[in-house]
């Protein structure tokens, strides 16, 4: 049985989860239900032949026929969108980062348990093939023992949009682009760090434009990361073993990769029938896949995605933003 989505923003990821959507079975993936009070729905649902389109969230929240809800809202909105969601009985999607710190993240995290709700933070980049292959390279043991990560996530001019440079928008680099960087860290290592140390630079409104810091595992084991809104980095994650080394170009949505031996490792995407805005963002139909297998199988959570990590994530977040001197009002 098809599995009915239903959107909470009509934006550029929503557009491509829906696009990405198309490329999978009918059977399997449905999208019947769109709201956003912010820009045109019915645009949204035109486009993707959509049979609902809403103007408020509560619209689509007590809308019966939807069963998964992806909320692709601002950072600031997260929380609010979502416990809505939740309260009215439909499994949640959630885009990074779950909310805007480790408090709220439990808060709603608790809610999704007492309703015996499916909820994920969409961190779509562990379900791509060639996540899972550095997986098992990292478990077969041909790279060693890894000793570090290094990873870098930045564009150029990224400061002037108006959600990565308002604080009350929930903006900054670390929340936007370094989320990703604390997340790839913590896929490779996967353990608790002992501590984390971070420098960066601030706009005039108190969020951070750069951000630069070490993840420090023990055993000199260290996640090296750096985030930017205003300079183009490299956009590539290094895993460094003491055997060898695997390079990932584009890390969050790579489907190549520079393999130990030296050689190039590709998986081709399948056609779409509507352009994407982001890098490879064919790639969110293994997350969709990944969102039904779980809810069919009556599970409140992903293995591969759990709260535990989650709030882990959130946990050096904002330990970086303590260290950095960015305080949102959530914090309070």
């Amino acid at each position: 049985m098809a599995l009915k989505w239903g959107f909470a923003a009509a934006g550029k990821i929503s557009h491509d989860f829906v696009t990405a959507l198309g490329t999978l079975n009918e059977t399997d993936h449905q999208v019947v239900a769109v709201t956003d009070p912010f820009c045109s729905s019915q645009e949204f649902a035109d486009r993707f032949g959509i049979p609902k389109a809403y103007s408020t969230y509560l619209e689509l929240a007590q809308d019966a026929n939807v069963e998964v809800v992806h909320i692709g809202v601002l950072n600031p909105k997260h929380l609010e969108v979502a416990l809505l969601m939740l309260e009215h009985g439909k499994h949640v999607l959630l885009e990074k980062p779950l909310c805007m710190n480790e408090k709220q993240a439990r808060q709603l995290i608790a809610f999704a348990e007492q309703k015996k709700l499916f909820l994920m933070e969409a961190i779509w980049s562990r379900f791509l093939p060639s996540n899972l292959y550095v997986r098992q390279q990292i478990e077969s043991g041909v790279l060693g023992e890894i000793t570090s990560v290094e990873v870098e996530f930045g564009f150029e001019g990224l400061d002037k949009l108006e959600r990565i440079s308002r604080k009350d928008l929930g903006g900054g680099s670390l929340l936007d682009l370094g989320v990703y960087t604390i997340i790839y860290c913590q896929f490779v290592f996967q353990k608790q760090p002992l501590s984390v140390v971070a420098t960066g630079t601030l706009n005039k409104d108190g969020v951070d434009l750069e951000m630069c810091g070490e993840i420090r595992y023990g055993d000199n084991k260290v996640g090296k990361i750096k985030s930017s809104v205003v300079k183009s980095l490299s956009n590539t994650a290094k895993i460094i073993g003491t055997k060898g080394q695997i390079t990932i170009p584009n890390f969050w949505s790579s489907f190549s990769l520079i393999d130990v031996d030296g050689s190039e490792k590709n998986w081709p995407l399948p056609e779409a029938k509507h352009a994407f805005n982001y890098t490879n963002s064919c790639g969110l139909r293994y997350e969709a896949e990944e969102v039904r297998r779980c809810i069919r199988a009556g599970k409140m959570e992903s293995e591969s995605v759990t709260h535990k990590e989650s709030l882990l994530f959130l946990r050096i977040a904002d330990e970086v933003r303590k260290q950095i001197g960015v305080k949102f009002p959530q914090d309070d």
